[in-house]
């Protein structure tokens, strides 16, 4: 199952690279990892999806806790936040595949970000299951390219 936590950190040099690590050392994977700077610029705020049980994501937890820089930790549950990813696509285009490409890419309200001779760059934002739609319809054309960043969230409401 896949969990997805909110770890306010302190903004300070070092503290990504402390929390990834303490992953791979538990054995661990991290499935995706967003980090930006709050509107506090002391802080910053990390999304992580791990896969895992209750007990994995308890040991997660757990270790997090040990940190120092570590604020808060908090498990968003998925029937109640908004999550959404980034991807950028390049795919190839032709004569005959260009307007039904773009017609796709109006579908999911998308944007054409970038057009070449060849190619255009499509940027895509949403839900998991969005975004591995339009690259599911969009590998039937050739991607030369991907560029995805991961799940951010936040807890619906007043919270």
């Amino acid at each position: 199952m896949k969990h997805t936590l909110a770890v306010l950190v302190e903004n300070k040099p070092g503290v990504m690279a402390r929390t990834s690590g303490l992953f791979s050392r538990r054995g661990f994977n991290i499935d995706s990892l967003s980090v930006g700077v709050t509107n506090d610029p002391d802080m910053s705020r990390m999304t992580i999806v791990v896969n895992g049980d209750d007990r994995v994501l308890d040991q997660v937890r757990k270790q997090l806790n040990k940190l120092i820089n570590v604020i808060k930790i908090v498990d968003l549950p998925s029937n109640n936040s908004v999550e959404r990813e980034l991807v950028l696509i390049k795919v190839t285009v032709g004569v005959d595949t260009r307007s039904e490409i773009m017609q796709i890419t109006d579908t999911f309200r998308a944007k054409i970000v970038d057009v070449g001779k060849d190619t255009l760059t499509i940027e895509v934002t949403g839900d998991e299951g969005k975004i591995n739609a339009i690259i599911q319809l969009m590998d039937h054309f050739g991607i030369k390219e991907i560029a995805r960043t991961g799940k951010t969230a936040l807890i619906r409401g007043e919270k």
